[in-house]
């Protein structure tokens, strides 16, 4: 487990009181869950999320954490963790600070460990790795393996707070979705019509604007896909304020939905696919598997349907509904003369071969891939990318973008082969390339 860990958060981390932990020691206390806690110390919402997850810590950990995060494990530990395996729980605190007065004043009173300020390299990787969006979020992983368990502990908190589920593992759709589901004429089903079917999980709300422009495309979509013959349903989970606003959104929609009293139902499912914001279109197939989480690019960049249920691609051409993926984290873009026939088809087989190898191999340990990949075309908004990142305008153009890390990466070369793609990602991921700012 020591090895996994380390090469996750490197050999220190600090207590709030500025003492340091070899992190080789939470092997040795027998920790089977971690917990990564990404916040700031200037957001009002951090703070209060320290405050609640201090007293979910402590509850959890019981005696343990009156010994401290950084405490080793001595006579009768080990007995103390057969009886209490919830005490097996530590979470380490990944800031964004850019500084470090306020990143001390804000640890100072974690029960829990953290990365040192100085880590910075380090955070942005963990944030980029485990494609974090918002703050605050917490996350929690298998300490053995590394396997994410649940990517929305905010819930867990508040779902779960003596920590009666621990250790929060996902469970089947088909189990989590059980139960009675709504038309909006107000007729009830069991959840076990969906058997066969492909199912769009929906995550949405009336008082979102984005939510209502995807509702309107979504609901062609949904009608094309049935007058197809596909047997393909979807669920709406509100995220409303109120019963009122989730009857009048409701009302137009064809599909199914969790009634809105069954707020349990609904935060299961949003712990079950770690939503960390709306309009989100999570596309299952009809074994209850994940096939994209970009339900939301697929409908927008498919109105006729043609490719539904939508599996992923390897390689994207970049488009204005797809653009916001280039903020999930470090993408390759190859921008080529769309002007050329067949040029972006080209490109798109040129390093499609590279794309679906790294692919396979992040899948075969069950994470996410690094990169995402992109073709980018001639366009306005490649060419507002280009000025925002003030990128040459030669073309091709082979460039790799992190614009959470504000950094590119870039080859400007007269022919892009296969074998310069390969080595251009390879080395970007043995982290052998030096940034330039953007």
């Amino acid at each position: 487990m020591s090895g996994f860990l380390e090469e996750l958060l490197g050999e220190k981390l600090v207590t709030g009181g500025g003492e340091e932990v070899d992190v080789h020691s939470l092997s040795t206390r027998g920790i089977s869950l971690l917990g990564l806690y990404f916040g700031c110390s200037l957001s009002a919402p951090c703070a209060q999320l320290s405050a609640s997850l201090a007293a979910f810590y402590s509850r959890l950990r019981g005696d343990a954490a009156a010994a401290g995060p950084g405490a080793g494990a001595g006579p009768g530990a080990g007995a103390a963790a057969e009886a209490e395996p919830r005490r097996c729980l530590e979470i380490v605190f990944v800031s964004s600070d850019q500084d470090q007065r306020q990143w001390q004043d804000f640890v100072r009173d974690m029960p829990w460990l953290a990365l040192p300020y100085k880590e910075k390299h380090r955070k942005l990787k963990l944030w980029n790795k485990y494609r974090i969006s918002n703050i605050p979020s917490l996350i929690f992983l298998d300490a053995t393996t590394g396997k994410v368990v649940c990517r929305n502990g905010l819930l867990v908190i508040r779902d779960d707070p003596e920590g009666l589920e621990f250790p929060w593992g996902p469970k089947p759709f088909r189990e989590v979705i059980a139960g009675p589901l709504l038309r909006n004429n107000e007729q009830s089903l069991e959840s076990s019509s969906l058997e066969g079917s492909h199912v769009g999980v929906y995550f949405s709300a009336h008082w979102c604007p984005p939510c209502r422009s995807l509702t309107r495309v979504l609901v062609e979509s949904y009608r094309k896909i049935k007058e197809a013959g596909q047997k393909f349903e979807i669920i709406f989970v509100s995220a409303d304020r109120s019963e009122d606003s989730f009857k009048q959104y409701f009302s137009e929609m064809p599909w199914l939905a969790v009634p809105y009293t069954d707020e349990a139902r609904r935060s299961r499912l949003n712990r079950l696919y770690g939503i960390q914001g709306i309009p989100t279109l999570i596309v299952l197939d009809p074994q209850g598997e994940v096939i994209t989480r970009q339900g939301r690019v697929e409908v927008l960049n498919d109105e006729d349907c043609q490719e539904f249920p939508w599996h992923p691609k390897p390689v994207l051409e970049l488009s204005d509904s797809n653009a916001v993926q280039l903020n999930e984290g470090p993408c390759l873009v190859l921008f080529v003369d769309s002007e050329d026939d067949g040029e972006s088809e080209a490109a798109k087989q040129l390093i499609q071969p590279i794309a679906e190898k790294i692919i396979a191999k992040y899948k075969a340990k069950e994470e996410e891939a690094p990169l995402l990949f992109f073709v980018a075309g001639e366009d306005d908004m490649t060419d507002s990318l280009r000025d925002y990142t003030n990128l040459p305008e030669a073309a091709p153009l082979l460039t790799i973008l992190d614009m959470s890390a504000r950094a590119k990466y870039v080859m400007d070369v007269e022919e892009i082969t296969p074998a310069i793609v390969e080595a251009f990602v390879n080395d970007f991921l043995a982290e052998k390339l030096k940034p330039e700012p953007i």
